[in-house]
């Protein structure tokens, strides 16, 4: 901040934000979203995010980082064909056993040790390892270690929606 005065400036996620010369505003930077808004308009910002969602965009009801029973995962880029998203999954964890109609995924393991089933193969990936699920295939990701499993998924395929999952078997009783 630089002859700034009577403002809020908050940042997420370690971006960057900085202002200069700016009065009785707040500026607010998330990892998706920039809202900045006069002192005296901040209770606008219901109204702001009801035409946000009117208008269907995906920031006004989901954040980029999305926290799940088992950790968390995070976009990171998308394409027609593709996505990119960052998983971390804590310690013990494990996502349910499923398979993709429309979608093949690529994992490279950046930081802990990986259990994945795919099909019948139970396989250990360590870091800078990686491993291909094939579209179809049974498959299952774990955290058999005793830090965050952190590593990259890459999506491919006609459909990349999160309801092309098929559950076959969850711990935390999703369908």
């Amino acid at each position: 901040m630089l002859d700034a005065h009577n403002s809020l400036v908050r940042s997420d996620d370690g971006v960057l934000t900085a202002v200069i010369g700016i009065d009785n505003v707040i500026v607010i930077t998330t990892g998706d979203a920039v809202l900045v808004a006069a002192r005296d308009k901040a209770e606008d910002v219901k109204a702001l995010v009801e035409q946000l969602k009117s208008q269907n965009r995906r920031e006004a009801v989901e954040h980029r980082r999305i926290y799940r029973p088992w950790g968390y995962y995070q976009g990171v880029d998308v394409g027609a064909r593709y996505q990119v998203k960052r998983i971390v999954v804590t310690p013990g964890a494990a996502l349910s056993l499923q398979k993709h109609f429309h979608r093949a995924e690529h994992w490279v393991v950046v930081k802990g040790t990986a259990e994945v089933t795919v099909g019948e193969n139970v396989l250990t990936v360590h870091e800078n390892e990686s491993v291909y699920i094939p579209i179809g295939s049974l498959h299952r990701l774990a955290n058999p270690g005793k830090i965050p499993l952190e590593l990259i998924e890459v999506q491919v395929g006609s459909y990349l929606g999160e309801d092309d999952i098929v559950r076959v078997t969850d711990v935390y009783g999703r369908g």
